[in-house]
C-alpha cells in the first residue's frame, strides 16, 4: 500500500472515499464526508449531467457540493477507465454512486465487482425509488419522490396547490443525509465484522422518514387530511409568517402557551379579550388581526421589539442576509471560500474539528496525481491520457484542495 498522505482534520481523517459524480444527493453526501475529514476522490464524467453544465460557466468554486474534493475524469465506456475505477474502489473505505439501478453493474462497477478485491468496502447507493420495486427503473426528480412519500401533499396553503421545498426533503434530507447516515453506520459495523455492505438509500423512503412524527399524529387523528390547517403548517395564527411595513417578513412559532402569552404581552394585546389560543374556529380572524398588526412596523422594528425574547420569533432572512446575522457571525455558521459565502461544515466536533472548507477541484484537475497514487508509471499514465480513457484538465494538479494517497 502507498504511504499515508498529509494528515486531514476532522473525525473521518484517514477514511478514503471514491464518489461517482452525479447531481443532488450523492454530491451532498460526498461533501458531508469531505467536510468531516475524509479524502474524497470524485470520479467525473467525460460528459457531465446537464444540470451541472452551469459549473463551467460560473466556475468550480461555485459548486459548493464539490468542496474539499479532488477530481479525476474517467470515460467509463472504456475498459481501461473501468480498471482505474476498480483500483480506486479497492483502495477505498466508502464508494458513493447515484445512478439508476443497474447502471453500475452494466459498467462493471457494481457491488460484486468492486467488493471482490475489497470485502471491507462500504458501497453506498442512492436513488429516487430504491434499488427494487415497480418504479425502480423509472425516471424522476425530487418533486416526484416526495409526491409519492406524502411530503409534497403536506406542504402548502389550505385550498392551494402543494408547494415543493427546494429539493430539501428528497434530494438532500431524504437522500444525501440518509445515505451519509447509512454509510457511517456500516463503517462502524465494519469494525466488528471486518466486512462492508451495500447501502440502498431511497429518496422516497428517506423523505417519508422525515415525516415520521406527522405519520404518527395522522394515525392518532391529530392531523386533518387538508394541508395548511393544522398546528405545524400555517393553520394557526401563532405559527405563521407575516408581512411587515417594508415588505419583508417575520415568522412566529409560539406554540406553547407561555410563549404565546409573552408574544401577546410584547405586542400589546390583552389575552383576556382574545379567543382561546387553541380554538381553530378563531384562527382565521386572529390571522387577520395579526396581519394587520405586523404590517404596522418594519421587519427590523419587530426585531428590536421581539428579537431574542421567549416569543419564538425570528426575521425571515434572504440568502444575502442570513450569513450576516449576529448569531450566525458569532458561531461562524458561514464561511467565505474563494469569495463564495457558503454554510460552514456542521455539526461541530469538540476534539476533531473539521478544517475550513476549500473549493473543490476543477473536473480532471487531479487525474494525473490520482493515477500516480495508484502506482502507475509515467508511460502508462501518458497512454491513458492519450487514449482519453482518463482526461486531465488544463488546471495544475497543485490546485487540489487536499492530497491523499491511494
Amino acid at each position: 500500500m502507498p504511504s499515508e498522505g498529509p494528515a486531514r482534520r476532522g473525525p473521518l481523517a484517514g477514511i478514503r472515499v471514491v464518489a461517482f459524480s452525479g447531481i443532488g444527493p450523492g454530491p451532498f453526501a460526498a461533501m458531508l464526508l469531505a467536510d468531516m475529514g475524509a479524502d474524497v476522490v470524485r470520479v467525473d464524467s467525460v460528459v457531465p449531467p446537464a444540470v451541472k453544465t452551469i459549473v463551467p460557466i460560473l466556475g468550480t468554486k461555485f459548486d459548493v457540493l464539490a468542496r474539499g474534493q479532488r477530481s479525476i475524469i474517467l470515460d467509463l465506456k472504456k475498459p481501461e477507465a473501468v480498471a482505474i475505477a476498480l483500483a480506486l474502489a479497492e483502495r477505498s473505505d466508502i464508494l458513493l454512486e447515484g445512478f439508476r439501478p443497474g447502471v453500475m453493474e452494466r459498467l462493471g462497477l457494481g457491488p460484486e465487482a468492486c467488493m471482490a478485491s475489497n470485502r471491507a468496502l462500504v458501497y453506498g447507493r442512492v436513488t429516487g425509488w430504491g434499488q427494487t420495486g415497480p418504479l425502480a427503473a423509472a425516471a424522476g426528480h425530487d418533486i416526484n419522490y416526495i409526491g409519492l412519500s406524502g411530503v409534497l401533499h403536506s406542504i402548502g396553503r389550505d385550498g392551494e396547490a402543494p408547494m415543493f421545498p427546494l429539493g430539501l426533503a428528497g434530494d438532500y434530507g431524504g437522500g444525501g443525509m440518509l445515505l451519509t447516515v447509512g454509510v457511517l453506520a456500516a463503517l462502524h459495523e465494519r469494525h466488528a465484522s471486518g466486512s462492508g455492505q451495500v447501502i440502498d438509500a431511497s429518496m422516497t423512503e428517506g423523505s417519508a422518514l422525515l415525516l415520521a412524527s406527522h405519520y404518527g399524529m395522522f394515525a392518532g387523528g391529530m392531523l386533518p387530511g387538508r394541508r395548511g390547517t393544522h398546528l405545524f403548517d400555517g393553520g394557526p395564527h401563532f405559527y405563521e409568517t407575516y408581512r411587515c411595513a417594508d415588505g419583508r417578513h417575520v415568522c412566529v412559532g409560539a406554540l406553547e402557551p407561555a410563549f404565546y402569552a409573552k408574544l401577546l404581552e410584547l405586542c400589546g394585546l390583552d389575552a383576556a379579550r382574545l379567543p382561546a389560543q387553541f380554538d381553530p374556529g378563531a384562527w382565521p380572524e386572529m390571522k387577520r388581526r395579526f396581519a394587520a398588526l405586523f404590517v404596522t412596523r418594519t421587519r427590523d422594528e419587530w426585531v428590536d421589539l421581539l428579537g431574542g425574547s421567549d416569543t419564538c420569533f425570528a426575521p425571515v432572512l434572504d440568502l444575502a442576509e442570513a450569513p450576516q446575522h449576529p448569531h450566525a457571525r458569532a458561531r461562524g455558521s458561514f464561511a467565505c471560500v474563494d469569495g463564495v459565502v457558503q454554510p460552514s461544515p456542521a455539526p461541530r466536533f469538540s476534539r476533531t474539528p473539521a478544517a475550513v472548507p476549500a473549493s473543490g477541484s476543477q473536473p480532471g484537475a487531479d487525474s494525473v496525481r490520482v493515477l500516480e497514487e495508484l502506482g502507475l508509471d509515467p508511460a502508462r499514465i501518458g497512454q491513458l491520457v492519450a487514449s482519453r480513457a482518463v482526461v486531465a484538465s488544463c488546471a495544475t494538479v497543485d490546485s487540489a484542495p487536499a492530497r491523499g494517497q491511494y
